[in-house]
């Protein structure tokens, strides 16, 4: 049996909170270790006026993952997360990753949270959602895409919870036995909802809960979805069931979103006055919410 050890690639920031730098403490605090391989470097991530860095490509990545593998390291993971991804070849070479490492542990979990973009607006080029749809889904078994990444891969719009329940099913047709929407507009415009969906191994009828969250003040944060990635994946493997691995998501998610959002300049407008620096998640500083999560919010079970 593998150790809680995962292998995390995704971006990395020298200054700032997003992909790896948002993703390796939380996970550390839980109880795992983290092996990042960083997809990006990058002096901060790209609402700062400038950014500066590099970004990996494909053979980088064969080359630092093959030294992991002539070790025999390979083996020890129990759970492979991926985030944002700087090019399709990079992206496309994860096929490859997962497969050594499951044919390595048959028991690793690969958490794939699919980076393509959010608000109709897309971070990375177009053809991602083919190879994230055709090359990597299928091979996942946990995804957790926003509204607007959820809706490219399925090719469904979501505007009710019937859409986002079939959305779901779409993605359990493609072979994923957890599946969570980590927000959506329904709620909006003072809360976001997050939908869930296990179908577990055997069985025909999924289980399915909802999330309804509170917005909190009028400031958006980035890392908040690589954050939540990394608590889901925390939790799912310690609760009882998916359903509260979200709430313990959210709790803590929350949490961050609060502690930061206290400290935040007093400006006339918020949303547009505020600078990138002042809006960075206080993840460290929120060490004990990450740790002992305070329910505040209780999903609803559907099923």
């Amino acid at each position: 049996m593998a150790s809680k050890r995962v292998l995390s690639i995704q971006s990395h920031v020298i200054h700032g909170y997003v992909g790896n730098k948002c993703a390796t403490f939380p996970l550390q605090v839980l109880g795992f270790d983290v092996d990042p391989i960083n997809s990006v470097q990058l002096s901060n991530h790209t609402g700062y006026k400038h950014i500066k860095g590099q970004r990996m490509n494909d053979s980088e990545l064969k080359d630092v993952f093959d030294g992991i593998v002539l070790n025999d390291l390979h083996g020890k993971y129990s759970h492979l997360l991926t985030g944002y991804i700087g090019t399709p070849e990079f992206l496309k070479k994860i096929a490859d990753v997962v497969k050594t490492l499951k044919k390595a542990n048959p028991k690793l979990v690969f958490f794939c949270d699919p980076v393509m973009g959010d608000n109709d607006k897309f971070y990375v080029p177009e053809s991602f959602v083919e190879i994230y749809r055709d090359d990597l889904i299928p091979l996942a078994d946990i995804v957790s895409p926003n509204q607007f990444e959820a809706e490219l891969l399925s090719g469904q719009k979501i505007q009710t919870e019937d859409d986002a329940w079939k959305v779901l099913d779409w993605f359990h047709s493609r072979g994923v036995q957890t599946a969570v929407i980590s927000s959506t507009t329904i709620g909006a415009p003072d809360n976001l909802k997050a939908f869930l969906s296990e179908l577990p191994e055997g069985s025909a009828k999924p289980k399915r809960s909802s999330l309804l969250m509170p917005k909190i003040g009028k400031v958006n944060f980035t890392g908040t979805g690589d954050l939540f990635a990394a608590l889901f994946l925390a939790h799912t493997t310690s609760s009882k069931a998916a359903s509260e691995a979200l709430e313990k998501t959210v709790a803590s998610l929350q949490a961050v979103i609060r502690n930061t959002a206290q400290h935040l300049p007093s400006v006339s407008n918020p949303e547009t006055q505020i600078a990138s620096v002042d809006r960075e998640l206080r993840i460290v500083q929120s060490k004990r919410d990450i740790e002992e999560p305070k329910f505040i919010i209780r999903a609803i079970v559907h099923s």
